[in-house]
């Protein structure tokens, strides 16, 4: 299968390309500069230029393609507004020029804020209605018009060697400012999965996903916060200590919102939809990595736009 994958050369789309060509498909993959044409063509796939707020691009690349998987988004987080908005359009011009094709599209969601039914949120769980990223109703909108057009919602954290997430965020905090907090006892739980069983999924959701499905990329249902916090002091030989809900906004910054917020998540249901079976490194095995804080602060400070 030819497929375009948008965020090509970003932290989650890279190792996308890489699972997919391993599995014998073709990759034309979405880049906007010299340096992620040349990242991309040394990986085995073939560079188109462009990017999400260039809807010729998208258009040209998903007609040329069989199915399109979209990785990418603005991570700009004092613009984020914009930056969703965004993300909007790309995947309703993306989901237009599939209509009525069958072909699929797969687009990325968040499980951070869903409406839990229970212990664990699923994949039925609705997203929150404040929930500010809109590419899982823009994307699902699309099967009503012959889309094969599924989600995989990726958890707070996902990790591995490049990460510029959350959690590098967390350790250059923790060096900043000589602790590493959590909020009240730390027993909110976030979930998390490797990037490499990440792109594995999102490998069997283009090749056998349902329209209308939504999967979930999770493989740790849920981390303590404050194993986490812990985790990085150990690090960093720094303690571990607690911060209150109105200390948390002044230690944390913009992470402040999402360090709190309890969102244990199952995958339990895409597991035996797909077979899809995360086999890499838990979150805490995987931060527990001399190399985790060396990449740290150079990713925690230059994430930006994928």
């Amino acid at each position: 299968m030819r497929i375009f994958v948008t965020g090509a050369t970003g932290f989650v789309g890279s190792a996308v390309v890489a699972e997919l060509i391993r599995a014998g498909h073709q990759v034309l993959g979405l880049v906007r500069s010299d340096a992620g044409a040349a990242s991309l063509t040394a990986a085995g796939a073939e560079a188109h230029r462009g990017s999400l707020e260039d809807p010729d691009s998208l258009r040209s690349g998903a007609a040329n393609s069989e199915g399109v998987i979209h990785t990418a988004f603005i991570h700009d987080f004092l613009n984020y507004g914009a930056s969703v908005e965004a993300d909007r359009r790309a995947i309703e011009t993306l989901g237009n020029v599939l209509a009525g094709s069958g072909r699929p599209l797969v687009v990325t969601s968040g499980s951070l804020l869903l409406q839990r039914q229970g212990p664990l949120a699923t994949e039925k769980d609705e997203s929150a209605p404040n929930f500010p990223r809109k590419s899982e109703a823009a994307g699902l909108a699309t099967a009503s018009h012959g889309v094969r057009a599924s989600v995989v919602r990726l958890p707070p954290s996902v990790h591995g060697d490049g990460d510029h997430g959350f959690v590098p965020h967390l350790i250059a905090i923790a060096r900043e400012k000589g602790v590493s907090a959590y909020i009240g006892d730390g027993a909110n739980r976030w979930p998390a999965v490797h990037r490499l069983d990440a792109a594995q999924l999102y490998r069997l959701a283009v090749e056998k996903g349902i329209a209308g499905a939504r999967y979930h990329g999770i493989a740790d249902q849920g981390v303590p916060f404050r194993e986490i916090a812990e985790a990085i002091g150990r690090r960093l030989n720094v303690p571990a200590v607690s911060k209150s809900a109105e200390e948390a906004a002044e230690h944390f910054g913009w992470i402040a919102n999402f360090a709190g917020i309890d969102c244990p998540a199952s995958s339990d249901e895409t597991q035996q939809q797909l077979g899809w079976r995360p086999t890499h490194a838990s979150l805490l095995a995987d931060i527990d990595r001399p190399a985790y804080f060396e990449a740290g602060t150079a990713a925690a400070a230059g994430a930006g736009r994928k």
